[in-house]
């Protein structure tokens, strides 16, 4: 079939068999599809949309157009799991969850992403070690994958090609708002880790990737129906983004507030209290847990033994890092050298967070990317973020900023100021608004 005559019927509305999508798309992988070819492709999805049917087998293409992971000749003693995240400001999650999964007897081969947009990216984070390389040998990886239980990288570019390609089309030409496109992106990588099971967060609320939020409801919806049936059973968690998930948001200041939590240092937070929930749902579909109570006893066990942080310090070593991060200060980037309270301008209550304000600020820091290439200033963001329902006054701040210079904590000041907005109704929203499990590690009938 030619290339000419699937764009043909995808443009005039028309379903596209299985065999035309896994054509087109190993078309683009080995570069034999044009790039307006692709563009089309990419416009007339977006404009059509796609079947259910067809977004499973553009999914299964995507991740069939490279390489899939395959774990045999390591012989892992515990299942392959794994946590992917939409995307968040003040999302450091996978750090604490990857080792804290691996601590429980579960191998988590986490390639993971930077920065998008107002959004921070794991790889970002990790970089900020001093030494830590996110691009190993694949012997380095299988390695930690076994011995250690977990290996935080990035994507090497034998996986999922396609969508590699297909994204830098998607982002030239409008289309990148497309769910079909989106769900495939974001599965086609994940399954080419061949998991035993994936958890996904799909974030929700202002500083979401999809600021409506029945659009995030399908996505997430659509997900883990699509990786169902793509065979990898996907709980997807439809977690708050409607204000920062740690106090924090700035590479190496989130690191930080990491590692706290795992020396067990900080018992209280939402960005604790999340992950742990994302970590028993991940127990529960891997079979490592009996039950959600079976699967929180054995967390806090693992927490409060110091494995899990051991387990992040092993990791860290194994990638070029430091041998000894935990007692290390000199691991991570010194301090931004102006560090500035933002007051309010009146004492008063947190009614609201501007996600994606706080998100951009932090970019204009210089801790996130404009464009591709942008270099990254690991010290710089924002702590002691004031929570939703906190009062603030003189001695309390909105925020604290750490900068590069006093030029930056200044002239972004007043946007972090502005991010907040007070009233007497400043009543969290819950953490986790809704999950939706596979039937088959629910026991129910699809």
């Amino acid at each position: 079939m030619l290339l000419q005559d699937i764009l043909a019927a995808k443009r005039d509305g028309q379903a596209l068999s299985s065999e035309a999508i896994r054509q087109f798309v190993m078309a683009i992988a080995d570069d034999s599809a044009g790039q307006e070819q692709i563009g089309a492709f990419a416009m007339a999805t977006y404009l059509n949309g796609m079947t259910l049917d067809e977004t499973v087998a553009l999914t299964e293409a995507t991740r069939d157009s490279g390489s899939v992971l395959d774990y045999r000749q390591l012989d892992l003693p515990g299942p392959i799991l794994d946590k992917h995240s939409t995307g968040g400001v003040g999302d450091p999650v996978s750090l604490i969850l990857g080792p804290w999964l691996a601590a429980c007897g579960a191998h988590v081969p986490m390639i993971s992403g930077r920065g998008l947009g107002h959004t921070g990216g794991t790889l970002d984070k990790l970089e900020a070690i001093a030494g830590y390389d996110v691009t190993p040998r694949r012997t380095t990886f299988e390695r930690l994958l076994k011995d250690v239980g977990v290996a935080i990288v990035g994507q090497s570019g034998d996986l999922a090609p396609a969508d590699k390609r297909l994204y830098a089309v998607r982002d030239v030409t409008a289309t990148v708002a497309s769910l079909p496109l989106i769900v495939a992106s974001i599965l086609g990588k994940k399954l080419a880790e061949n998991l035993d099971a994936l958890v996904m967060d799909v974030k929700i609320g202002n500083g979401a990737f999809m600021a409506n939020d029945d659009e995030t409801r399908t996505l997430a919806a659509t997900i883990a129906d699509v990786a169902r049936r793509a065979g990898t059973p996907t709980t997807a968690v439809l977690s708050d983004m409607n204000q920062t998930l740690a106090e924090s948001a700035g590479n190496a200041i989130e690191v930080r507030e990491c590692l706290a939590i795992m020396r067990g240092e900080q018992r209280d937070s939402r960005l604790l209290t999340l992950t742990r929930r994302l970590a028993v749902e991940a127990l529960l579909a891997g079979r490592l847990a009996t039950s959600k109570e079976d699967a929180e006893r054995q967390l806090e066990a693992r927490l409060a033994s110091g494995d899990v942080a051991e387990r992040f310090e092993r990791m860290v070593a194994g990638l070029g890092g430091p041998t000894d991060l935990l007692e290390n200060a000199g691991a991570l980037p010194a301090p931004a050298p102006v560090i500035q309270d933002v007051l309010a301008e009146h004492p008063g209550r947190v009614a609201r967070q501007d996600v994606k304000a706080l998100g951009m600020a932090v970019v204009e820091l210089g801790g996130g990317r404009r464009r591709a290439g942008d270099a990254i200033d690991h010290r710089v963001g924002l702590d002691a973020i004031a929570a939703i329902g906190q009062t603030v006054d003189r001695h309390t701040p909105l925020a604290r900023i750490h900068a590069a210079s006093q030029a930056d904590a200044d002239r972004l000041a007043a946007r972090v100021r502005e991010a907040f907005t007070f009233g007497d109704e400043g009543t969290p929203p819950p953490l986790v608004h809704e999950t939706l499990c596979d039937p088959s590690i629910t026991g129910e009938t699809p």
